[in-house]
């Protein structure tokens, strides 16, 4: 060195892999459970969907719902009316689990038919002739998707739930190879320090 300073030892690397790997392992087990569950019973994780979503509305009208007894708050008896219907609105659907399935299964329907429409639109409006066949083709896969959605929303719902699972799975399956390949890697990496 120019300023006279004695060699300081250069400092390991820090071993980010060593402490991580096992997380990422367990998370890619977790996730391959989950998974295997969701593919093998789709209709029980819809329910457990739509016990959630109930829960979320009774805890959502409960929150208005004491909102009301706050004298500063401006929309107190609208507050109150929104609390009850979302409490309504849970408990029916906790209670009729096949009538909420359908529900998201319809909207889901419907959120495609929107989406390829205005694909399609997009793509038959634009003045660039580069990406608009695929604009088109993506948009009528959409369509197609969501008329077959809205017409049979609880089987296309199970379908999608089962390629979730699956997906799932595979994603499990990545997630426990990169974990066990963060591991080799630093115990490469620490019998090179050593």
């Amino acid at each position: 060195m120019l300023t006279g300073e004695p060699d300081a030892q250069a400092s390991p690397p820090p071993l980010l892999a060593g402490p991580s790997w096992p997380v990422t392992v367990i998370l890619g087990a977790l996730t391959l459970i989950v998974g295997l569950a969701v593919a093998f019973h789709p209709a029980g994780s819809l329910n457990v969907a739509a016990v959630l979503l109930g829960v979320l509305m009774i805890l959502s009208g409960i929150f208005n719902l004491i909102r009301v007894f706050d004298r500063e708050e401006a929309h107190r008896v609208w507050l109150g009316v929104a609390g009850l219907m979302f409490i309504v609105v849970g408990v029916v659907l906790i209670r009729h689990l096949h009538l909420t399935v359908a529900v998201i299964g319809l909207l889901i329907g419907i959120t495609w038919i929107v989406q390829g429409l205005a694909a399609r639109i997009g793509g038959i409006s634009s003045d660039a002739r580069e990406g608009r066949a695929g604009w088109i083709a993506c948009g009528c896969i959409s369509l197609i998707a969501g008329i077959g959605g809205a017409a049979t929303p609880v089987s296309s719902l199970t379908v999608l739930t089962v390629l979730l699972g699956i997906w799932f799975i595979v994603m499990g399956i990545f997630e426990i190879i990169g974990g066990l390949m963060l591991r080799r890697e630093s115990r490469v990496t620490v019998m090179t320090l050593t």
